[in-house]
């Protein structure tokens, strides 16, 4: 995924969020703790975050009142791009997980930057196809693997597993329940998962979670 400072085709990073203050781009910054609702499911759709600090859950609820994690964002990462479209209220709740800092840009801001400034333009066009790609993988892996796979994945993926100029190691705090809602898998199966990948030293607990890439042999494996 295309994330502030990342190099693209051999040229020099480009900061998003650096690009973002000096842009004379109207906005706020505002911050939440963990568990804070950012934005709600039906709210009207006005304004696109930038994340300069934390994570957060984006998950969706049916009429049942069944809930499903579509994804966790973290610091580089867009929110709320929608309203970019047609879509005129959020179809998604976004809660942070973590503490959170966000730069809010109203609609009509984020598209008069999009329309003047063509280097942020190609980079946000990037970013969201990049986006889309990881949409998809995901729905791949929820219909076709097993809970056991999904769980790998989800777990090197969050510790940013391949990514340049990245460690890949440490997840940062993501409870067992939130796992399991973004694999749809109940908390204990997520639990004996879990135990499993520690015995078979994939994982270990420290400071953090540590994610070994050998976890990767569990995605690859028929």
């Amino acid at each position: 995924m295309v994330r502030d400072g990342m190099k693209t085709g051999g040229k020099a990073p480009f900061g998003t969020q650096a690009f973002l203050e000096l842009a004379g781009v109207t906005r706020n910054v505002a911050e939440f703790r963990i568990k804070a609702r950012i934005f709600t499911q039906g709210d009207r759709a006005n304004s696109i975050m930038y994340i300069q600090k934390g994570r957060v859950k984006l998950s969706i609820v049916n009429e049942a009142g069944k809930e499903a994690v579509l994804t966790v964002l973290e610091q580089g990462d867009f929110l709320g791009e929608g309203c970019l479209t047609d879509q005129t209220i959020r179809i998604g709740t976004a809660t942070a997980i973590a503490p959170t800092t966000l730069l809010m840009i109203d609609k009509k801001e984020m598209i008069r930057i999009l329309h003047e400034e063509h280097e942020f333009s190609d980079r946000f066009i990037s970013y969201m196809l990049s986006r889309n790609i990881r949409v998809e993988e995901d729905l791949v892996d929820h219909l076709f693997n097993l809970t056991e796979k999904r769980l790998a994945r989800t777990l090197l993926l969050l510790a940013r597993y391949g990514k340049m100029n990245q460690p890949g190691e440490i997840v940062p705090k993501v409870s067992q329940e939130v796992l399991g809602e973004m694999i749809g898998a109940t908390r204990s199966r997520v639990n004996l998962f879990m135990g499993k990948f520690k015995k078979l030293g994939f994982i270990s607990y420290g400071d953090g979670l540590h994610v070994n890439g050998s976890l990767l042999s569990v995605v690859l494996d028929d």
